[in-house]
């Protein structure tokens, strides 16, 4: 165990703690090498362990520092929905009740952070003291200062000062109460929809806000280790958010405005720093080639001190792949590059606002081939608003144009099913039905041209959805299917057992939502406000219905023509 912890090598100096230093466990609901690997963990145990007045220990799930037999404050960074389950294995191991409620003054307060919780913390809400709404760069110091202030106090007049500080939620003060009763919704009468969410104190802020990080010196890692997911990768995030705003994406609206490192002051100091220590650097963030200074970026990396660098991108920016990157990643020990493109019609991409064409995406497979690139990965989505068959049509059709624009380039196309988001437009929508069987019909009809197909599973797009527009009722669920495993019949299996005190799977993951329901999250204020988001859900809308009456006119002249020709000459519509 210790061995994991002797590999590391800190990018950051410890701060000794004082005498009366407040004693804290800081955990990742994972094994050491995908804790380890997390930026946002790196950051925020550096930013903790650089305070002397606080006394910082990790835990994960594999492997632990000393703990403290007493510890004032336990929290957590979630990443991926799922580890929700080895958080409260963990409380349990630790002797915690799982649920706040149960706890008294004895106990540490428990908090948690990352892009779950940020998202909707509302399924796990009954399982936290404290949740941090947003970007931690002044909100970790805001809540451990405000802490300091009320240290010796009982638990309640914790809660009740920590609330005050801005992006501080506490869940057990707001109150949500229900339209419907467990026997109308036991009967399939009511759908349980939320009625309000209010604070339970007048003093209570009525609304937390997510707080926004707004400068221009993003995160790097804190820590590099051979024993990492990724090994010995030092990080450096590029640019925060994405200037595109797809309507069903998280990692845009959530994380607003779209920012960037700057390249003087942040990126090439962070990145000297890190490749003094390793020769492994990955470039982060939603759209990093969107950075507007990354020509130069790669003019820096393309030195020749640093040729030894193996060169990693999160994401790249279809119509910003230029023969010049690609040459560059295939210098740098990379092979392969992926790209969202999200469907092969253009009509379906203006719905989302995706802005890009199919020649685009052509000319991006013919810069990574040009360049040296052996492979491009796409990825896809089924089941969009708005998608109709021709819009699967028209992916296998791009699929096969790229086949020919790029001969010799392995193609992959990942596939996802649409799942609706907190914060996002597209966030009254559910998840469609037909979704699992318009993967399969992509798979076959890919599969005779040699083309990758790799479907992410429908079962977990419907867990994610449960998730993603949970409420608070789901904590009987969760709590009940996590001894079951993780699949979706685990899940079907604890909404059959709770019928009559939770709605139906259904109700969160396939309905659509009116504009006018109280939304789970509706007290957590995100980037952009409810109004705004209605609009660009209305947006999407009217391009679905104009795009649709233009088709319906153009099928009607096709009609007209066939009409007119003898049978034998009409054409295969597929």
């Amino acid at each position: 165990m210790t061995a994991l912890f002797d590999a590391e090598r800190l990018l950051f100096t410890p701060a000794q703690p004082g005498l009366d230093a407040i004693p804290v466990v800081f955990a990742f609901p994972n094994a050491y090498s995908v804790g380890i690997t997390s930026l946002g963990y790196q950051v925020v145990w550096a930013t903790l362990a650089t305070r002397a007045d606080l006394q910082v220990s990790r835990l994960f799930t594999d492997a632990q520092e000393s703990l403290p037999s007493h510890p004032e404050l336990l929290g957590f960074s979630l990443s991926w929905e799922l580890d929700y389950a080895n958080i409260l294995a963990m409380l349990e191991r630790l002797g915690i009740p799982i649920r706040a409620e149960e706890r008294g003054d004895d106990y540490p307060l428990v908090f948690g952070g990352g892009s779950v919780l940020t998202a909707n913390p509302e399924p796990f809400a009954a399982f936290f003291d404290v949740i941090l709404l947003g970007d931690g760069e002044t909100l970790v110091d805001d809540f451990i200062t405000a802490f300091h202030q009320v240290r010796g106090a009982e638990r309640s007049e914790q809660l009740k000062h920590l609330v005050q500080v801005p992006g501080v939620y506490v869940p057990s003060l707001y109150d949500v109460t229900y339209a419907d009763d467990a026997r109308a919704i036991a009967s399939g009468a009511g759908s349980g929809c939320i009625r309000a969410i209010a604070p339970s104190d007048a003093a209570i802020p009525p609304v937390v806000e997510k707080q926004t990080y707004r400068g221009n010196v993003l995160s790097a890692s804190t820590v590099v280790t051979e024993k990492a997911a990724w090994e010995n990768i030092y990080m450096v995030e590029v640019v925060r958010s994405c200037p595109e705003m797809c309507r069903f994406c998280l990692a845009s609206y959530l994380t607003l405005p779209f920012r960037t490192a700057s390249l003087e002051g942040s990126l090439i100091p962070a990145i000297d720093r890190g490749l003094a220590v390793t020769h492994r650097l990955g470039l982060l963030g939603a759209s990093v080639t969107q950075h507007p200074e990354f020509d130069m970026l790669l003019d820096y990396l393309d030195q020749p001190k640093y040729d030894d660098v193996r060169l990693s991108i999160a994401s790249v920016r279809t119509n910003t792949l230029t023969q010049k990157l690609a040459r560059s990643l295939v210098k740098h020990d990379t092979r392969s590059v992926t790209i969202a493109v999200e469907s092969g019609s253009d009509r379906l991409r203006q719905v989302i606002n995706k802005k890009l064409e199919n020649e685009e995406i052509v000319q991006a497979a013919v810069n990574a081939k040009a360049g040296g690139l052996s492979a491009m990965k796409l990825y896809g989505m089924v089941g969009v608003p708005g998608e109709r068959p021709e819009d699967l049509e028209a992916t296998v059709a791009m699929m096969r144009s790229l086949k020919q624009a790029a001969p010799g380039l392995r193609l992959t196309l990942g596939c996802s099913t649409f799942v609706p988001k907190a914060h996002t437009p597209f966030q009254w929508f559910g998840v469609n039905p037909e979704a699992e069987k318009r993967l399969k019909l992509l798979q076959k009809q890919l599969r005779p041209y040699g083309i990758d197909f790799r479907p992410e599973s429908y079962n977990w797009s419907v867990i994610q959805a449960l998730i993603s527009r949970g409420d608070r009722r789901l904590a009987l669920l969760l709590e009940r299917v996590r001894h079951y495993g993780d699949s979706l019949g685990s899940y079907r299996r604890a909404f059959k057992e709770l019928r009559g005190q939770v709605p139906d799977l259904d109700y969160y993951v396939h309905q659509d939502w009116a504009l006018d329901q109280v939304l789970p999250w509706e007290h957590l204020r995100g980037p952009l406000p409810k109004a705004t988001l209605v609009k660009h859900r209305e947006s999407a809308i009217a391009l679905m219905e104009a795009k649709q009456d233009a088709d319906l006119t153009d099928a009607d002249v096709l009609a007209s023509q066939l009409a007119s020709q003898p049978s034998e000459a009409m054409p295969s519509l597929h």
